[in-house]
């Protein structure tokens, strides 16, 4: 009997999990998009599993940062607002500038660094976005393994999705897409050098240079949303 109850347990943990996960791409690929309502009932029909999955995927996926439940109107997918982006771009400075001083002292460092370089630039060219950003990411998360640091790596996982979600939204307002190329060389060459402090440098500096960009952008988005909803009052 409690063989066939924990069989049950594990069976219905993977079903939620799988559900999260395809949600979870789906938002990040942007088929769902920022502030997209999001009912247990239409997704249960669409993935054919019960509420209750959909239910505990949702909750996952709000642990996430990835959705949010509004009292009274149900879920809707995360949207970035000015102070989401200024905490991530803080979060990622303070977790990323540490990395990148730890990982210049590691002598396995080159070929990481240079192979998530390397698909960065492969993606730029490219010009697709979802591509650039998954690069992007996939770049940074090498940094943080190659720090050796457990802890780190292990708050870095906590907000993986909502730095997914940042860089995605930092990546489209640049003025070309090569552009996220130049943002990260300095960074890149303290890195395959060896410069343990020009690499915290300059991975502080590239956080805070793209994030005071997104938070510029947001804010103006969010002042001219305050003056539309004004002047519908009037």
């Amino acid at each position: 009997m409690a063989a066939k109850i924990i069989s049950g347990l594990v069976e219905k943990r993977s079903l939620d999990r799988a559900a999260a996960d395809v949600i979870r791409q789906a938002i990040t690929s942007g088929a769902l998009a920022p502030g997209k309502r999001l009912t247990e009932t239409e997704l249960s029909t669409e993935l054919n599993l019960s509420r209750s999955t959909i239910r505990a995927a949702l909750q996952r996926l709000m642990s996430e940062g990835l959705v949010k439940q509004k009292p009274y109107l149900g879920w809707e997918v995360a949207s970035l607002s000015s102070k989401d982006a200024w905490e991530l771009c803080t979060l990622r400075s303070s977790l990323e500038s540490l990395a990148a001083q730890l990982a210049a002292a590691n002598p396995n460092r080159r070929q990481p660094i240079e192979a998530a370089f390397e698909d960065l630039k492969a993606a730029a060219k490219s010009r697709n976005q979802k591509r650039i950003t998954d690069s992007d990411l996939a770049l940074h998360k090498a940094i943080v393994v190659l720090s050796g640091h457990k802890r780190l790596a292990d708050h870095y996982g906590l907000v993986e999705q909502q730095v997914r979600m940042y860089m995605a939204s930092s990546n489209a307002i640049l003025e070309r897409p090569e552009m996220v190329i130049s943002n990260h060389r300095k960074m890149i060459s303290a890195l395959l050098r060896g410069d343990a402090a020009a690499s915290e440098r300059y991975a502080r500096e590239h956080n805070k240079t793209s994030g005071e960009l997104l938070v510029r952008h947001i804010q103006e988005k969010e002042a001219k949303q305050t003056k539309k909803a004004a002047s519908r009052k009037l």
